[in-house]
């Protein structure tokens, strides 16, 4: 791992990834939030954008400004480095950063990595040590290598389309209405890097690592919904009943909606003797077992709407207050700003970013007893920090004036 260059780099000093020096070549959505994450671990993260910036700096409210909402959600802790990688001095520039870096990620198909001269095998000549993780749409094993994807797309290929029109009263595929595929990606990719960190530690030697999104999603749509196909002979349809009843949604009360799940044999009687019908659950089938209530789900969950929709939200809460039975009122995105349980907390918090004036930023969600997170930075300027990085990497004012001069390099 990088050496530490100051006391803030001591071993924990900036959380538990401190020392680990990530390039990230990605853009958009997936790969930023995955080193966002590393980033929020105590990981110099540098983020290398074209000279035109990552695209999503420009999508919102300061937009013209290169520094839009989604791009500032995404891209704290971390610093930014302008390259024209088409360059022979910008690519030169980047080799130069690999050198001592512990992890490369980016997010184009392998394929263009290989037209730009920075493919797995030059790098790792560079670096034995180096990471090389790819975050893109499809295996390399398979017919759809070189295709081209985003997050319609993958969610469309993982039939979750097709799972929120079975679960729909008018049956109309429809996506998550979240990049639902870029931000789990993105976490997994997280995840292997933070364990391929430690398996170099064991072995010495880096490695390249695809994380396809089409192969990450599958096991997530799957898991859930292979189901009955799982045995061979089939033993019956696609789809787990629970998830997909047009019923499984928030109850609407007197004044609002309210979520309460019911599971188990205790929590159906509880939840039958608060309605003031005990008998039910002995009396009844389908309260049998929980195969049973599986088969009747569409039924058992009319049933609850049916009780809850009479009573305020304070009144199911207090009804099923001692149960065991989960019960929460829906948020809006106004109220979940005013959360009491994240007030508490201090989950969100207020910046004041130098360019942008006073921003609202979410916590960090593990907490850490040893080598907790060290306060956030705000995201950068496109090149804000092209000069740094690049006296780092043993570069001079004059030949970074020069790179600048000819395009190779923009800073701010």
């Amino acid at each position: 791992m990088s050496s530490p260059s100051s006391p803030q780099d001591e071993p924990g000093a900036r959380g538990p990834l401190t020392g680990v020096r990530v390039v990230d070549v990605t853009t958009i959505f997936m790969g930023p939030s995955a080193t966002q994450m590393l980033g929020d671990l105590g990981a110099d993260v540098i983020k290398v954008e074209a000279p035109e910036g990552d695209v999503v700096r420009s999508i919102g409210a300061q937009g013209q400004q290169k520094m839009g909402p989604l791009f500032l959600g995404m891209n704290r802790n971390k610093r930014s480095i302008a390259l024209d990688l088409k360059s022979p001095e910008g690519r030169a520039a980047l080799l130069d950063l690999v050198r001592d870096a512990d992890v490369l990620t980016y997010n184009v198909r392998p394929q263009a990595m290989e037209r730009l001269g920075l493919g797995y095998d030059a790098l790792a000549a560079l670096n034995p040590r180096l990471l090389y993780v790819g975050m893109f749409g499809f295996s390399q094993r398979g017919r759809h290598a070189a295709s081209a994807a985003f997050d319609d797309l993958i969610q469309a290929a993982c039939a979750l389309p097709q799972a929120m029109a079975m679960g729909s009263p008018d049956g109309t595929p429809r996506y998550l209405p979240i990049t639902i595929a870029d931000r789990s990606v993105g976490l997994y990719a997280f995840g292997v890097i933070s364990a391929a960190l430690y398996g170099r530690e064991r072995t010495g030697r880096g490695q390249r690592i695809d994380v396809p999104m089409f192969e990450t999603m599958v096991p997530q749509v799957l898991g859930d919904h292979l189901y009955n196909q799982t045995f061979v002979p089939p033993q019956g349809d696609f789809g787990y009943p629970r998830l997909l009843s047009p019923e499984r949604r928030p109850y609407p009360t007197r004044d609002g909606h309210v979520c309460c799940l019911i599971y188990t044999d205790p929590q159906w009687r509880a939840f039958l003797a608060a309605i003031g019908q005990p008998a039910l659950f002995d009396s009844d089938p389908r309260f049998a077992d929980i195969r049973a209530r599986t088969r009747h789900i569409d039924a058992l969950y009319a049933m609850v709407g049916e009780a809850l929709a009479t009573r305020t939200t304070a009144e199911c809460q207090a009804l099923l207050a001692g149960t065991d039975i989960p019960v929460f009122p829906m948020h809006t995105f106004d109220t979940l700003l005013t959360d009491a349980h994240l007030q508490d907390i201090g989950f969100f918090s207020e910046m004041d970013h130098p360019d942008v004036g006073r921003i609202r930023q979410m916590a960090v969600p593990s907490e850490w007893s040893g080598t907790p997170p060290g306060p956030a930075t705000p995201p950068p300027r496109l090149g804000q920090h092209s000069r740094e990085v690049l006296r780092e990497a043993g570069y001079d004012d004059a030949r970074i004036d020069a790179l600048i001069h000819n395009g190779a390099v923009r800073a701010s």
